[in-house]
């Protein structure tokens, strides 16, 4: 049997830590201005699930409540929620249509983010749209690494988005500092060793198959269990090859061999995922899934619906947002950090 706490009845700022301070409510994602004062509890057997909501001081003795409330010191480091700004090397990227295929037109779009308040910069030089064929090493070594090597040698935090081992290994030569791998270090047999190798934070996100055909009928007995499930287990994996939890970051991977239903049922629950104890990052900028609930089919007007996950996800506990409008959603993201915590608010009343 497995078991799980899904963190509810949350509050925000003042309220937050009066509650945490009465001991009436914990620490959600290790957040001092977010509390949760009950969980459900799920227990997991077979086919079979049980839910009950508990309030959160009849949880005090229960092993999985540490996980949820321990701190997460390497999202400190980028000041939550923090924005992480999308530069696609590439010519069939679903979002900005090969805009910046070239190093030159990259580079430009990463400093124009990093401008509106990007806090890490992830370059990818291979498109994991559903449908999308892989390139070989070669060429995504050719598209990526004068970016990070531009962007990273002008200060800019950067982070490389791959699945290649090499690359990965050849982007931190070039001044990456983060990996961001859809497949949480699976795809290529060797991640993880040079993961580890590396000492960088890595970004385990979740993908029900590959890139070519993941959208293909993908079937969960419980998306956001089965979802949890598989990357407790590459948490696992990565502890056993050397990389400890403080380096981790886990992404539930909206629109990645998921229906839009696995998708909202993921999104409603993402509480959820702070029971893994390591940072969340949520990535759901312009994603497909948008279209049925908004109506809009191209993927650069769905900048609205995108803000509106954003929120969801930082009034949740996310510790990182990905986006393509780093301008929208810093704007967004300044609202929801001035409810949540005032004291950091830095440009005015």
């Amino acid at each position: 049997m497995r078991r799980y706490l899904r963190p509810l009845e949350l509050s925000w700022g003042a309220d937050a830590r009066r509650a945490i301070a009465a001991e009436r409510a914990g620490r959600l994602g290790g957040s001092e201005a977010i509390a949760f004062a009950a969980a459900e509890r799920i227990a997991r057997d077979g086919d079979r699930i049980d839910r009950d909501v508990v309030a959160y001081r009849d949880l005090r003795d229960d092993p999985l409540l540490p996980a949820i409330e321990r701190p997460r010191p390497l999202a400190y480091r980028f000041a939550p929620p923090a924005v992480m700004g999308i530069v696609n090397v590439t010519p069939d990227s679903f979002s900005d249509g090969g805009l910046y295929a070239t190093s030159g037109n990259a580079i430009a779009h990463g400093v124009q983010l990093a401008r509106e308040g990007a806090a890490i910069l992830d370059i990818g030089g291979e498109s994991t749209r559903p449908g999308s064929d892989g390139v070989t090493e070669e060429e995504e070594v050719a598209r990526v690494i004068p970016v990070v090597e531009a962007l990273a040698g002008a200060g800019h935090t950067v982070s490389i988005d791959t699945r290649k081992a090499s690359v990965m290994r050849k982007a931190a030569r070039a001044g990456a500092q983060i990996i961001n791998d859809v497949s949480a270090l699976g795809h290529d047999p060797q991640s993880l060793a040079i993961a580890a190798e590396l000492g960088l934070p890595v970004v385990l996100m979740h993908a029900r198959g590959d890139p070519k055909t993941m959208q293909r009928d993908p079937v969960y007995a419980d998306a956001a269990l089965d979802v949890y499930d598989w990357l407790a287990a590459r948490i696992v994996a990565c502890e056993k090859a050397g990389i400890p939890r403080d380096r981790l970051f886990i992404d539930p991977g909206i629109g990645f061999g998921k229906t839009l239903e696995h998708n909202l049922a993921i999104l409603q629950q993402t509480t959820l995922f702070h029971g893994l104890g390591v940072c969340l990052m949520i990535g759901l900028s312009r994603k497909s899934f948008m279209t049925r609930l908004t109506g809009e089919k191209i993927a650069a007007r769905r900048v609205s619906g995108s803000l509106g996950g954003a929120v969801h996800a930082a009034l949740h506990g996310a510790h990182m947002i990905r986006v393509h409008d780093v301008e929208a959603t810093r704007q967004a993201l300044a609202v929801v950090k001035g409810m949540i915590d005032p004291d950091s608010m830095v440009n005015g009343p």
